[in-house]
């Protein structure tokens, strides 16, 4: 394959399973706050003790700072947006409305520093084959733009209408979405390329899925979660996506390389364009008025 080396059925079918397994996870974490608190402040506690000083440590493709920030950065969201959903008045506060966006922007500033540093790296490197080139920073780019076109959070609420209480963020869109998505594929692909076609491909598809199809507006809340399970399991078992029968090898195509960071930053610059063309022609504000309340999608989350 163009992207990735000829894959077994086998690798096919675990992708399948890999990408259900997350969207349940992600349904039965809707379910409870207790659950959510033990799955996400519990479970990752011990593991921090017990397990991924031994399976996460330096030299392994998991024992970089990124997935070390990147795996408690995910849970933070995971835990400040069940208080955002359960905590009585937290949606008045606008500080408290400010979380969403800020943790978001953080986690992608930790992927563009990432595409940078790795811009500069060939070679093996924590356990993997990296082909650094201008194909990083123009995913850095692209990120750095999906970060400054985050807007209108605050808008976000949760909604009453039935017992889970999603946290509903209507100025985030389907575009933004799709832009976003095509920017941490390339990410993942450019710098943990072994990990891709999990991490990158089912991942993503994950939280994209039920973001359009099961509970629209939640993409965040979606995306934390899936992302705090993966994170949460790739620490605990790298050898899953380095060198078990499931591992789908990336074919480190420099051509492939330039296809991917090449949507991402085509996809990002088009949002932008969009993005700031509209703030400019109806003078909105920048960071916190909503700035897509003019879509019909716009209007179909809001009050969902």
């Amino acid at each position: 394959m163009f992207l990735f080396e000829p894959l077994t059925l086998s690798t096919v079918l675990m992708w399948f399973a890999v990408l259900g397994g997350l969207m349940l996870l992600n349904e039965v974490a809707r379910t409870s706050k207790w659950l959510s608190l033990a799955l996400f402040l519990l479970l990752p506690l011990v593991l921090t003790f017990t397990v991924w000083p031994r399976t996460a440590g330096p030299g392994t493709s998991v024992g970089t700072w990124f997935h070390w920030a990147k795996v408690y950065s995910s849970l933070a969201g995971c835990l400040g947006f069940l208080a955002i959903r359960y905590v009585k008045g937290a949606t008045e506060k606008k500080w408290v409305l400010a979380f969403p966006p800020a943790i978001l922007a953080l986690n992608i500033l930790e992927a563009v520093i990432r595409d940078f540093q790795v811009a500069g790296i060939n070679g093996f490197h924590d356990g993997m084959l990296l082909v650094g080139g201008p194909w990083n920073v123009m995913n850095g780019v692209a990120g750095i733009l999906n970060i400054v076109t985050i807007s209108g959070w605050a808008g976000i609420y949760v909604s009453r209408k039935g017992k889970k209480q999603d946290m509903i963020w209507p100025d985030m869109l389907w575009f933004w979405v799709i832009a976003y998505d095509l920017w941490n594929f390339a990410y993942v692909y450019n710098c943990v390329p072994e990990h891709a076609f999990y991490a990158g491909a089912a991942l993503l598809v994950s939280c994209t899925i039920p973001a359009f199809f099961i509970r629209k507006g939640a993409w965040l809340q979606h995306r934390a979660q899936t992302l705090g399970f993966w994170m949460m399991f790739v620490m605990t078992v790298p050898t899953f996506v380095d060198t078990s029968a499931f591992a789908a090898k990336s074919s480190h195509s420099v051509a492939a390389l330039w296809v991917v960071s090449s949507l991402s930053l085509a996809a990002n610059v088009a949002v932008g364009v969009y993005h700031f063309g509209k703030i400019l022609r109806k003078k909105k504000n920048l960071w916190t008025e909503e700035i897509h309340d003019d879509l019909e999608a716009y209007a179909e989350l809001k009050d969902a």
